[in-house]
């Protein structure tokens, strides 16, 4: 358990935690997009930034994280995580838990935001246009760089936030990404993000208790290996794995 002293109860739904946590996001990205117009912005101060970003906001929201299967994730090997989604309070819950030395793949339209998209892509954050085929793949590729470069990478194969709690269909680009990295895949169920924010929420909720269970790692390869049959057995096989922990 990363915090002991947050309160089991959760308190009511406040729309000024939202705002606060938006501040603490915007606290961090001015900087960024400053630094990056200047020529001096390092995946070192990002990291920094992001590990500082990823605690205040889980403390600000007083959330309790109960981490389980610490020792599937083998230190020096490079993931590709891919988690399911349930609320914005996921990324800050997997930078808190994973470490800063994690990048996500996110949607076009949050890079167009602003002050915050600039700083997404200042901070080495991957953007993919689901409408653009063609820029999908050079998304992909960038990703499949930083994987290279021993950064992980988070990808939630939904590619959506879950408005009930259960898994929707996947995304197939996550699993050609999966082929194309050769990296182990390490699935990570979140329960419990959904009662801090719930998809499309607003106001936030103090209290939450989350669960993150980090399952053992899956090998692409023998997949690979199979083509199709074998990209539609790694997505049964990483959907089995997360619905485990739901």
């Amino acid at each position: 358990m990363i915090r002991a002293d947050a309160p089991l109860s959760l308190g009511g739904k406040s729309l000024a935690l939202s705002l606060r946590n938006i501040y603490e996001t915007l606290a961090i990205s001015f900087p960024t997009v400053v630094e990056a117009v200047q020529g001096r912005v390092t995946k070192e101060m990002c990291d920094i930034r992001l590990e500082r970003w990823a605690r205040h906001i889980v403390d600000n929201a007083r959330i309790t994280v109960d981490v389980a299967g610490r020792h599937n994730m083998v230190p020096g090997k490079t993931y590709l995580v891919m988690s399911n989604h349930q609320s914005l309070y996921d990324v800050p819950v997997l930078f808190h838990v994973l470490g800063a030395n994690l990048r996500m793949v996110a949607k076009e339209e949050l890079f167009r935001v602003p002050v915050f998209g600039k700083a997404l892509a200042a901070g080495g954050f991957v953007r993919i246009d689901r409408g653009n085929r063609h820029a999908a793949i050079r998304s992909l590729q960038d990703a499949r760089e930083l994987l290279a470069s021993g950064t992980h990478v988070w990808i939630a194969p939904e590619g959506t936030r879950s408005r009930t709690g259960h898994l929707l269909p996947f995304k197939k680009g996550a699993f050609y990404l999966a082929f194309q990295a050769g990296l182990p895949i390490l699935p990570i169920t979140l329960r419990g993000t959904r009662d801090a924010l719930p998809a499309k929420g607003l106001r936030s909720t103090a209290g939450a208790h989350v669960h993150v269970l980090i399952h053992p790692p899956i090998d692409p390869a023998p997949y690979a290996a199979r083509g199709k049959e074998g990209r539609e057995a790694l997505m049964d096989d990483v959907r089995a794995a997360l619905e485990s922990g739901l």
